[in-house]
């Protein structure tokens, strides 16, 4: 008898629920470490920094960092990440202020005022998630030279950075609804959303034959 020739085709792996029940898992306990790690406020930009370098390993090897690596990251992500962490929290501060002042009147321009302003933060929003997730593919450093780079490549692609935008926005519109206790939750999540919309690249156009 001729022996048939087993089928060199790889056969794709399909996940099941527990695999998506432990990824799920996964991103809820990278959301309860940044809150934990980002408690005394200014460490949060070092706190985002690690988690989103986390993230990063778990995307290209399948698999997460030790937590001695992310200990390491952290600290070593910590002398830029406060004057980050500082930067970014008084920008908060003014465009909340900005908003609840509109909302309450106390500032003229009403309802169309008010919706700019939403947009503006939720594209400034936008614009720090993909600049968090760059900081998180060179290792959790590089604040300034992320900063720049997404500023250049925002314009470029522009549905990535309105994406982005929505994402951040629909996180927060969640974390004023839902309990406080999962907030963390949905910091893991939208910033593996975050990796995900990053992780996209225009496919090129066929050269024609």
């Amino acid at each position: 008898m001729t022996a048939v020739p087993a089928s060199t085709d790889a056969v794709p792996v399909r996940a099941d629920w527990r695999d998506t029940l432990r990824e799920a898992s996964d991103l809820a306990l990278l959301g309860f470490a940044v809150a934990l790690a980002a408690l005394p406020v200014l460490t949060l930009a070092p706190a985002l920094a690690t988690a989103s370098t986390a993230l990063h390993d778990r995307s290209v090897t399948g698999a997460w960092p030790e937590a001695r690596t992310s200990l390491r990251r952290f600290g070593r992500a910590l002398p830029a990440g406060l004057a980050v962490s500082a930067v970014v929290l008084a920008a908060v501060a003014l465009l909340a202020a900005d908003l609840v002042a509109l909302a309450t009147g106390r500032v003229p321009g009403g309802g169309p005022a008010l919706v700019l302003t939403a947009v503006v933060v939720a594209a400034v929003l936008g614009y720090a998630g993909l600049v968090t997730v760059a900081v998180g593919r060179t290792g959790g450093r590089g604040w300034r030279a992320a900063a720049a780079r997404v500023a250049r490549a925002c314009p470029e692609r522009p549905g990535v950075w309105a994406a982005a935008s929505g994402v951040c926005a629909l996180a927060v519109l969640l974390g004023v609804l839902v309990t406080p206790v999962a907030v963390p939750i949905l910091g893991g999540y939208a910033l593996a959303a975050l990796h995900a919309l990053d992780a996209r690249r225009p496919v090129p156009a066929p050269e024609p034959s």
